[in-house]
Formats: C-alpha cells, structure tokens, sequence
C-alpha cells in the first residue's frame, strides 16, 4: 500500500489530507472518507486503509483544517470544542472541500475519479448524502452511518438533494439513536422511495449511536460494525468502475 499526508489548497486554506491506495493494479476509484465529530485520528486513517485494500484510492481529510491544524477528542476530551468545530461546517463547505479533492486525485495517475464514492459517519453522514446531489456527474455511491441531521428544515437538508442524485445512496441507522431519531429515518427512507433515486436505509438492531468505531468503547458492536464493511463493500463494487 502506498500512503501519504497532502496539504490540498481551498478558497478557506490548506486541508490537511491522508491519502491511501494499493500500489499496483491502478488507477483506483476514488473513494472520499469523511471523518466523524471527534476529528481526525489513527481509527480513521486505519479504516481508510481497510477499504483502501478493497482497490480504493481513499482521501480522509481534516475537515477541522479552517479552524485548527488538528483535533482528536479522544486526546483532549474537550467535547465543548468539538461542538464549536463541528458547527463550524456546512454541507457547501463540503462542498468545495470535495471538489479540491477531486481536482487533486484528477491529477493523480493512481487515481480514477469518473466514478466516486462517499462515505460519512455521524456528522459527515448527511454531508456524503448531500455530496450525491451536489456532483451528481461524478460521486455515484454515498453511505452513511448513523448519521445525522439528514432531514431538516433548511433548504439545503440532504433529503432535498436526491431527486439531483444519480448515485445509489445507502443509509445504515442505529436502532438506538437520539441523534438521528427513529422518525428521522422514516422520513428519509420516505424521501428515497418519493424521489427515485436509488437506495436504501437499514436499521441495525441492538446498536447505539457509533457503533461502527472501536474507540467509541461500550458503544462500538463488531457484528454491527463488520456489517457495515460487507455494506459499503458491496456498495462501491457495485457502482465504482475499476
């Protein structure tokens, strides 16, 4: 596997980026890794490198990168600042993030970029939903687990934005989950089958919000968790070109 850190260049600055691809065989799909709210960490970079393996060239970048080099709740434990960061974001930042990292992998004869997936967790989730409206000519697989806010009232709600999809979207919900609500779900899974966009949602039974994340502690379920893998797995082989 080939690894690297790469400062790409935004209207907001220099994102800090991890980018992990096999070494031969290429060019790769390209494949976005979106971090959840406790920022970028070591459980990141080596779920990139899981997927990586699969035949992915996998960028997970520091979406923190306006505000701070870097931020690991894990190391400071300070949720107050995660909150305020968090909050920093928007579904056009993202926006403009993902669209630097697709100039950069079209630069990358490693890379193949026709074709892309997004993944995101907890608070990046509706972000890759919103990524599959928003570039619909290139991002043609979104996931999302235990994500949250994916239907709001704003205008820019991700549900709004798959009628604009041309990507299958998958929706992996957490039975227990007071950020994403059961009746949140619903009305998203409403949104798929109202929109015809391809796609679906599936609850995990017995599972609380994170637990795809070994450092979430009693909140991480490895049947759960491996589920997730076979999900995305089958997700990307589906609708990425190798």
């Amino acid at each position: 596997m080939i690894e690297r850190f790469v400062d790409i260049h935004t209207s907001d600055g220099d994102m800090n980026t991890f980018i992990v691809h096999p070494e031969e065989n290429g060019p790769h799909p390209l494949v976005l890794f979106l971090m959840d709210a406790p920022g970028m960490r070591e459980e990141i970079r080596d779920m990139s490198r899981r997927l990586a393996t699969a035949g992915y060239y996998v960028m997970a970048p520091h979406l923190y990168y306006r505000d701070v080099t870097g931020y690991n709740l894990f190391e400071t434990g300070d949720r107050e600042r995660m909150g305020e960061l968090m909050s920093s974001l928007s579904n056009e930042k993202i926006v403009g993030d993902a669209q630097a990292l697709i100039a950069h992998a079209d630069a990358d004869e490693a890379a193949s970029a026709s074709a892309i997936g997004v993944v995101g967790y907890c608070m990046s989730g509706p972000f890759a939903i919103y990524l599959a409206g928003r570039i619909p000519d290139r991002v043609k697989a979104a996931a999302s687990f235990h994500g949250v806010h994916l239907v709001t009232d704003a205008d820019d709600s991700p549900h709004l934005q798959l009628p604009e999809a041309n990507a299958e979207v998958y929706v992996g919900a957490a039975e227990v989950d007071s950020y994403a609500p059961p009746e949140m779900i619903e009305a998203f899974e409403t949104a798929i089958e109202t929109s015809g966009c391809r796609g679906r949602v599936e609850w995990y039974p017995g599972t609380e919000h994170g637990f795809t994340f070994r450092e979430r502690g009693p909140l991480y379920d490895k049947a759960a968790s491996e589920r997730h893998w076979e999900r995305l797995h089958d997700l990307f082989s589906r609708n990425l070109v190798r």
